[in-house]
């Protein structure tokens, strides 16, 4: 077959496949003229999942009627005065109506400003109708009918009505975020109306991505080399299931650029499951030469002059900004947990009830807050402070045995009435507990020897022990390896430790950089390693146990960096190195952990992105007994 020049239609129909994917697609490329002509408002009306009908209607500057024909003809455009290099508007490439004419029934009506009525012109498969003298107030309402009704092969690979309509749906609300002053309205037989109200910034953020998310998320304002970010990172324990969550802005521009997505998973590395991703709303002011965002017709992706640079002010800005809120924690888990508490929150128990908490101390054993801790470290390591112990020491000294006195168990009470009534009096009568000025307060009691509760001047803390010292361990051992290796204790007689033949292999290879942790070992036959010594900083630990973590973090991790690898080693070391649920701490040993937690970056959360502890306001527990 000859060489020869394709058909106009065709040609449309072909730019379309790339241009008009489906009925959002549709939406996004109207919605962003509507936006370059100046609306502040558009309405969007659907049927079908927009497959049926689509119409978009915006009280912009309106297209003179002398221009209709050439709104609809390809590469025309009125928005590349600046040429490529200059590009400032969301739409540019003078495709999108001529694509959407070719595979669709198209309607274009317009009256411009200061215009003595409007005109509509007609595409109906490629062929054009007017331009003719139409009704309309102001602005532009582009209608498009039966999508894709030319090419019923693209129309069979559509979702159901309703999927369509959700993506509708989620394309607004990710464009209206950068608008904020805008009011949206989305309509139709196959929705339940929607109304974006004009406003603050702050507020348009609230109604898209939810109102909880500013409570749960911590300001940005960057700057590097004329690069300027701006929005909200969500606290580490804010997460979600997908990325979807995820919104970035180039110019006002929504992207789903793969640079920024995995820039933002490195800015939450050390605080997010692997399975879970970070809520965050990312503002970004490029020079418009600094930036091509003509990359893909769909203008969903762009390329960064810098994108190193970009990258690296993603993640310092954000770990910036986390580390000066290590201490404030997510929201969801205290409203769950407040749920729980509400009349009909509270299931039937389908466990006996746990064994009593240990109570709080004596009054004077738990005044001893920071003086206390200290009194402790001090007795076991002669004093952290004056001998300059390591901060790994401090983190990890305070959960060896402690040789204190045994605490003698109360004598167990007769069931009755009186009897009990006598704690809450000396309860109520107690002196504010010292400590209580500090962030995470004064610890008052340990439950199922598994959590702290602390009480500030007006909140109530639950402690995770074992996720708050694991974090602990953590950012120590981190710390540590920057200034020097980690001691080893060589075992007496090496533990030999069975796997497969790829674990073992595996292990080997990561020989070296074990050792820095203090983790000697040595490949022992075709399927085992030889464990010649452990850490010393972590004590006495399960050997083998720690080698089969080990193995299935370097398998999971794959090929990465070394700083990668180091960070899994010291997740999983920490893990195994802290104290443990079901280990009873004295009230000093509870205090030392709350004033770390204070003092440590990122103790908000674990290594596996938990929280480690929750804050119950006093004025929300005085609203479940109806005092307020």
């Amino acid at each position: 077959m000859p060489i020869q020049l394709l058909p106009e239609t065709l040609i449309d129909q072909i730019a379309a496949g790339e241009v008009v994917e489906r009925p959002a697609s549709v939406v996004k490329e109207l919605v962003e003229n509507a936006l370059d002509a100046g609306a502040r408002r558009v309405e969007i009306v659907t049927a079908g999942g927009g497959k049926s009908l689509l119409r978009i209607t915006d009280d912009g500057g309106g297209i003179p009627a002398a221009e209709l024909p050439l709104a609809i003809r390809r590469h025309c455009t009125s928005k590349m005065a600046g040429g490529l290099e200059g590009i400032d508007t969301l739409g540019f490439r003078g495709e999108a109506l001529p694509s959407i004419g070719s595979v669709a029934r198209l309607t274009l009506r317009s009256r411009a400003r200061g215009a003595e009525g409007a005109h509509e012109i007609r595409v109906d498969n490629g062929a054009q109708d007017g331009p003719r003298p139409a009704a309309l107030s102001a602005g532009t309402m582009v209608e498009v009918r039966d999508l894709f009704h030319s090419v019923p092969a693209r129309l069979k690979f559509l979702k159901t009505d309703r999927a369509e309509a959700a993506a509708i749906t989620e394309t607004v609300r990710r464009i209206a975020i950068a608008f904020p002053a805008v009011r949206f309205e989305l309509a139709g037989e196959d929705r339940a109306e929607t109304v974006l109200a004009a406003g603050t910034p702050e507020a348009r953020v609230g109604q898209i991505v939810g109102p909880e998310f500013l409570d749960n998320a911590v300001a940005l304002d960057a700057v590097r080399e004329g690069v300027r970010l701006t929005g909200w990172a969500g606290l580490p324990t804010y997460h979600r299931g997908n990325a979807q969550h995820q919104y970035a802005y180039v110019n006002g521009r929504p992207v789903r650029d793969k640079m920024i997505l995995s820039a933002i998973r490195g800015a939450y590395v050390d605080f997010v499951p692997r399975d879970r991703y970070p809520v965050c709303v990312l503002f970004f002011d490029v020079d418009p030469r600094d930036v091509d965002v003509n990359v893909h017709p769909a203008k969903a992706d762009v390329r960064f002059r810098d994108p190193a640079l970009v990258r690296g002010l993603i993640v310092g800005a954000i770990r910036q900004a986390l580390g000066g809120m290590s201490l404030r924690a997510s929201t969801e888990g205290a409203e769950g947990l407040m749920a729980r508490f509400r009349p009909g929150g509270m299931g039937a128990p389908s466990e006996p009830a746990p064994p009593p908490f240990s109570g709080p101390a004596a009054p004077g054993a738990m005044a001893a807050s920071e003086r206390g801790a200290s009194a402790v470290l001090g007795r076991r390591t002669g004093g952290f402070r004056e001998r300059g112990d390591t901060p790994f020491e401090a983190a990890t000294n305070f959960f060896r045995p402690l040789e204190t006195p045994s605490v003698r168990e109360p004598a167990p009470r007769m069931a009755g009435f009186e009897p009990a009534a006598r704690p809450v009096r000396e309860a109520e009568q107690a002196p504010a507990p010292a400590g209580a000025e500090f962030p995470l307060g004064a610890a008052r009691a340990q439950i199922d020897k598994a959590f702290i509760v602390s009480e500030t001047q007006d909140s109530l803390v639950i402690v995770d022990q074992h996720a708050a010292h694991e974090r602990l361990v953590y950012e120590a051992l981190k710390e540590a390896l920057h200034t020097d290796a980690i001691p080893a204790q060589m075992l007496l007689i090496p533990d030999i430790v069975d796997c497969t033949e790829s674990e073992a292999e595996r292990l080997g290879e990561e020989a070296e950089t074990l050792s820095r942790f203090g983790l000697i070992l040595e490949r022992f036959g075709p399927g085992a390693v030889m464990v010649r010594g452990t850490p010393a900083i972590l004590g006495e630990v399960d050997a083998k146990a720690l080698v089969r973590d080990l193995a299935d973090e370097l398998f999971e991790g794959g090929q990465v960096g070394l700083k990668a690898r180091i960070d899994h080693v010291a997740a999983t070391m920490a893990c195994h190195g802290s104290v443990r649920s079901g280990r009873r701490l004295q009230p000093a040993e509870m205090n030392a952990l709350l004033r770390q937690m204070e003092r440590t970056p990122g103790s908000g959360q674990c290594n596996h992105g938990r929280p480690t502890f929750i804050e119950l306001k006093l004025a929300d527990i005085e609203r479940l007994f109806g005092r307020r």
